[in-house]
């Protein structure tokens, strides 16, 4: 191929105009959040995160009146009582990611009716949800529970996240009627639909909301106190966000709180072979609890 010379005004390159930016953000500045949000909630951001973790802050110093990280950074640690907890979380608010469906991963689902049809209505059933997102991962589980063994089964559903705003949303229990996941019978028999001003939203009966605890939980918290041991627990798509020590101290402390045998259902892209003395591989991402 051959080779074509640039003419004589167009040999030097045009500079691009810089990207001005709000807030006055550094790389010194991004190492600094990777490590508050690793002491914070054990979430691990890789280099590649500088613009995420960039636009999910700048709302926070906005409404803080701050026009640099570095002077919110400094701030935010230097803070003391009610008001600098309060920011502390909506910080990690800011930094956690939220993907969730109705009925995700739906061989998950399969799995826990066929437990509770083998259990039967009348042993009581503890089921923890972790990073309960907005709530349609909890309120499958309760339609799960409800469709297999009755509204009336001595089940407790235990659904946390560390995100104080998505709980909010989730304890509404309001969504779109087309929400992903939900089929017509689903609709019916588990949701209330809206009229006038809410035609095309749906809200979660009070029958099936009951069944739903929601708690704000951090799973890097060094004390945990839930209440009870879990034959089920759900925590899928949250190991991925952690580094390898911190998964294992999260395992070993699920392993703590599930009941022999207890099933732990995990996210699609998660392995946790290296736990073998904690879980034994039961089925597609499914762990059984030795």
């Amino acid at each position: 191929m051959s080779a074509v010379l640039p003419s004589a005004a167009a040999a030097s390159p045009a500079v691009a105009d810089p990207v001005i930016q709000e807030f006055a953000f550094d790389k010194a500045d991004f190492e600094r959040v990777r490590q508050l949000i690793h002491q914070r909630a054990g979430i691990s951001l890789h280099a590649g995160k500088q613009a995420m973790v960039y636009s999910r802050l700048s709302r926070r110093l906005r409404e803080t009146g701050h026009r640099s990280f570095a002077d919110y950074l400094h701030w935010l640690e230097k803070g003391a009582g009610a008001q600098a907890e309060a920011e502390w979380q909506e910080f990690v608010n800011c930094l956690t990611t939220n993907l969730t469906a109705f009925f995700r991963e739906e061989h998950h689902f399969r799995l826990l009716a066929e437990e509770l049809r083998r259990r039967g209505p009348h042993h009581p059933i503890h089921i923890w949800c972790n990073a309960a997102s907005t709530g349609e991962e909890p309120y499958s589980i309760a339609m799960t529970v409800v469709d297999t063994l009755g509204h009336d089964a001595p089940v407790r559903i235990l659904a946390s996240d560390i995100d104080t705003r998505v709980l909010a949303t989730a304890s509404r229990g309001i969504y779109e009627a087309e929400s992903r996941g939900l089929t017509p019978e689903l609709l019916k028999r588990h949701f209330l639909r809206g009229t006038g001003r809410n035609t095309g939203r749906i809200r979660v009966k009070p029958e099936l909301a009951r069944l739903v605890e929601f708690r704000t939980f951090n799973l890097t918290s060094p004390v945990w106190s839930l209440g009870s041991r879990f034959d089920f627990v759900f925590c899928r798509n949250v190991m991925i966000y952690f580094d390898a020590p911190t998964q294992r101290r999260v395992l070993e402390r699920i392993h703590a709180v599930m009941e022999p045998q207890g099933l732990l259902f995990v996210g699609h892209s998660e392995n946790f072979t290296d736990a073998r003395q904690l879980f034994r591989l039961r089925g597609k991402t499914v762990y059984q609890r030795l």
